[in-house]
């Protein structure tokens, strides 16, 4: 079995008087795909932007229990929070590319962390639009803006520039939801490269895919996890009555 690579012990958070995750506690494996599934408003989102603390930059939230990356909490007041989101990359909903070209939006992440030599700068950026599978596509283009590219090309470059720095963890907040069937097929075949070298989460609102594409699968709902288990178990045999209810769509 895995080792564990991220913790939650009784994780709450509130937004103002809105509890918007009671009590988590779930042990997210090493170099595996983890789902977040559940309906609109149940927190999954609320608990990916957790782990890499990007609920930090919204008002009036408070935070209570702990969150482990390995031995180390990452809500400590020591931790430098650019190295941990550097260490747990995200990759949005909707693509992001910066207005800036193909090239350096992927150099963007090194140059921050001081790289700052073109034949290194040169290496990340073959080897990260490599790791996204986009590489043959663009490597004729790199001085062309990237919003130049086409929506699924666009999500690939945002994965190729979080792999950039080199993350262990990669969050993925509802990745293919604006993509077609030919581009999410592309990023679900990325996703399963991916997790040889990265422990990868992410939250969908597809049964099929969660079922397709993870090892294990946790299922929220207002804010609580009701069952975590593997995907095959959470799907062939979910121990909780409203798992079973909502994977089978009688509601969400």
């Amino acid at each position: 079995m895995s080792p564990t690579k991220i913790a939650t012990e009784n994780l709450n958070l509130f937004y103002g008087d809105n509890h918007a995750l009671k009590d988590v506690s779930v042990k997210i494996k090493e170099r595996q795909i983890t789902s977040l599934i559940g309906p609109s408003g149940c927190g999954k989102s609320t608990f990916l932007k957790t782990l890499n603390r990007l609920v930090d930059l919204i008002a009036d939230v408070k935070i209570t229990g702990k969150v482990f990356l390995g031995a180390d909490d990452i809500f400590h007041s020591q931790v430098d929070v650019t190295l941990l989101r550097s260490k747990i990359g995200m990759v949005f909903q909707s693509p992001n590319p910066f207005p800036m070209s193909i090239y350096d939006n992927i150099a963007y992440g090194p140059r921050i962390h001081g790289i700052k030599k073109r034949v290194q700068l040169d290496e990340i950026v073959e080897s990260s639009l490599k790791g996204a599978a986009i590489w043959d596509e663009v490597k004729d283009r790199l001085k062309k803006p990237a919003l130049s590219l086409s929506g699924g090309q666009q999500q690939r470059l945002c994965i190729a520039r979080t792999l950039a720095v080199k993350p262990e963890v990669i969050l993925m907040d509802e990745p293919t939801s604006a993509l077609d069937p030919i581009s999410t097929m592309k990023i679900e075949e990325l996703m399963s490269e991916l997790k040889r070298k990265h422990t990868v989460i992410i939250v969908t609102h597809s049964m099929q895919q969660a079922a397709r594409i993870s090892d294990f699968t946790a299922f929220f709902l207002n804010g609580v996890v009701v069952e975590y288990d593997t995907t095959e178990n959470l799907f062939a045999n979910p121990k909780d009555k409203r798992t079973e209810d909502y994977i089978t769509g009688r509601f969400g």
